[in-house]
């Protein structure tokens, strides 16, 4: 069996996957949390959501530099918008639309390693 390190094998960007699917879950549960100040199963959906994205945030503060994972988290922005618009009526303008810009390219230079 062949070895795998973290940095030069298929683990290379793993901390990083696990910050966005921590970004997605963080996002997914504050929604829940929204729609749950009137449904309590809601709530809990969201505390459950919120609770693998910790994890997921855990796991990758463990493998990546936290200079490099952390800025990922701001996806979590960009999927509230989406989110906000998909689900709950809040159109996107063009103002939050270069926010989202802004915060992308923020990340691509913060995240980016050679």
């Amino acid at each position: 069996m062949e070895s795998i390190n973290k940095k030069g094998g298929h683990y290379r960007h793993l901390g990083k996957w696990l910050m966005v699917v921590s970004a997605f879950l963080t996002a997914t549960g504050q929604l829940f949390w929204k729609w749950g100040h009137t449904n309590l199963i809601y709530m809990a959906i969201g505390f459950v959501c919120y609770g693998l994205g910790a994890i997921f945030m855990i796991k990758s503060l463990a493998l990546e530099k936290l200079s490099v994972a952390y800025p990922l988290m701001c996806i979590s922005y960009i999927v509230a918008l989406v989110y906000g618009d998909l689900f709950l009526g809040e159109p996107i303008t063009l103002k939050k639309t270069m926010a989202v810009v802004l915060l992308g390219i923020g990340v691509t230079l913060t995240s980016y390693e050679k």
